[in-house]
């Protein structure tokens, strides 16, 4: 019965982020010295599940994902074992757990990804069991990473948004992330998922590559006077109730009546550890807004907080505090000037 469900979950894209500290990332042939290794949980279910955890133990939490019957599969359940409102029933083996070499650069704290997909693109339409799911939002991720999601479904576009529609008539709402990356197949694989989305959180280069309208100018500034047209054609392709995207400026948002912007949090450039998973806390913030009926403005100040205390840490969730040590954090802490839109 709809009226049970309560929680989330996260399903989709799961890896370890092998983590590899440099000076300055080198030109081809050339050599650099790594001056650490670290080891931590990556991709959007691990990064979003724990993150929710750590914002509020009391959450149902489900995580439905593949994993390997190898070192890093057992290291992910091992993680996601420490937090008691974590279900990993919907956590299935199969083919080789994927992986991605993080090189973080120390000057600026650039990062530069090596993904090795393993059984990513074995997620499909049929991974997730809905007679299990007992959650009222299903956040997937990541659009352009999953293979098989993406693949064209003569009725709905892809396979994605009919998954998408699967879990809207069973009275689960949904949110989708997408990943980065150059290319052009934002425009076919994206519009197909909003329309059966109500929560679409992303950054402001997948925002503006999802509808043709740069986001960003040629020396890097924000376009400001985009922003509310990104958002509005972002909503137009279907999207149900909150439209976000997040940058390191801030975060701009639509609820199809009003249009907001949160400035983000100023953080002392030497208190920023690493930027791997800001993106993916923000937006378990949002989620939990959600959740728990907040407007959306309350939601992105939670987001912006989230993926500011993010930030400190070299990895992607061990950062993440309580809802409350974030509130306070969001609330005391300097902010960027607020941009217009």
């Amino acid at each position: 019965m709809i009226h049970l469900r309560k929680g989330i979950a996260f399903a989709g894209t799961i890896a370890v982020d092998e983590i590899k500290k440099i000076s300055k990332y080198p030109n081809r042939s050339e050599l650099t010295v790594i001056k650490s290794v670290s080891r931590s949980n990556g991709g959007a279910v691990t990064n979003c599940g724990i993150s929710m955890a750590k914002i509020d133990p009391n959450i149902p939490i489900e995580v439905i994902a593949l994993i390997g019957n190898d070192d890093r599969g057992k290291y992910l359940k091992d993680v996601l074992s420490r937090y008691p409102n974590i279900n990993q029933s919907q956590l299935k083996v199969l083919g080789d757990t994927p992986f991605t070499d993080v090189y973080q650069e120390e000057e600026g704290n650039t990062r530069t990804f090596f993904t090795y997909k393993g059984n990513m693109s074995l997620f499909n339409e049929n991974t997730i069991d809905f007679k299990k799911v007992k959650s009222s939002i299903l956040h997937i991720a990541y659009i352009l990473l999953l293979d098989s999601l993406d693949q064209e479904d003569c009725k709905y576009g892809t396979k994605m948004a009919r998954v998408l529609k699967k879990a809207q008539e069973l009275g689960i709402k949904t949110s989708v992330d997408i990943v980065s990356e150059s290319g052009n197949r934002y425009r076919k694989l994206v519009p197909p998922s909003l329309k059966y989305t109500n929560y679409c959180v992303i950054n402001e280069l997948e925002a503006g590559a999802s509808v043709g309208i740069n986001l960003r100018d040629d020396s890097g500034r924000l376009i400001n006077n985009n922003l509310k047209n990104v958002l509005k054609k972002l909503k137009d392709y279907g999207v149900k109730d909150w439209v976000v995207i997040h940058s390191p400026e801030g975060s701009f948002g639509f609820d199809g009546h009003e249009f907001f912007s949160i400035p983000s949090l100023l953080l002392e450039h030497g208190k920023i550890k690493g930027t791997v998973g800001a993106g993916d806390a923000y937006v378990t913030g949002i989620l939990y807004g959600a959740l728990k009926n907040f407007s959306l403005p309350e939601a992105m100040k939670l987001g912006t907080a989230a993926a500011a205390s993010s930030l400190l840490v070299e990895d992607s969730t061990s950062g993440v505090q309580t809802y409350r040590e974030l509130i306070n954090m969001y609330h005391e802490l300097p902010k960027q000037a607020e941009i217009k839109i």
